[in-house]
């Protein structure tokens, strides 16, 4: 596979499927989220919940222990390197807000048809269920500020 993931791309959908059929929005109906693959081989992913609450003080230090579990809740981030391997890319993780990931290698299964790429997870278990997860990202082709809208719907 010739390196076409490099860029920037945008989080349509997130959703996990169990093998029985349950389909589950761990991040609700219209999650947000960056991913981007650099050239020189490193990664970048964050993804969370669009109708996030905002800490009540203001200050990034000075939520209530509710708020900090809301907000965890709500996002997922990592970073590190990446390679292609056949049909699969594999994400080795240099820093993630979930630390049991930290100095591990993430596999996710391509699919790419155009400006659309596709990333699943091998197996998982979330909440206690096995399941596999599915993102669906578009290609940003450019910047462009109508698109930090799509950021603004964070709830007050």
């Amino acid at each position: 596979m010739t390196n076409q993931i490099v860029g920037t791309w945008r989080l349509l959908s997130c959703e996990t499927r169990t093998s029985d059929g349950r389909v589950f929005q761990p991040l609700g109906a219209n999650p947000v989220g960056d991913l981007v693959y650099t050239d020189n081989g490193f990664m970048s992913v964050a993804i969370m919940k669009s109708d996030r609450l905002r800490f009540q003080a203001g200050d990034i230090a000075g939520a209530t222990p509710e708020e900090k579990i809301a907000a965890a809740d709500s996002f997922i981030s990592y970073c590190g390197s990446y390679k292609l391997e056949d049909h699969k890319v594999v994400h080795h993780v240099n820093v993630s807000f979930f630390p049991n990931w930290v100095g591990t290698d993430q596999v996710r299964f391509v699919e790419l048809a155009g400006d659309r790429l596709t990333l699943s997870t091998p197996q998982m278990v979330v909440y206690g269920i096995e399941q596999v997860g599915y993102l669906i990202w578009e290609r940003v082709a450019t910047f462009s500020p109508q698109s930090e809208a799509l950021y603004a719907t964070t709830t007050t």
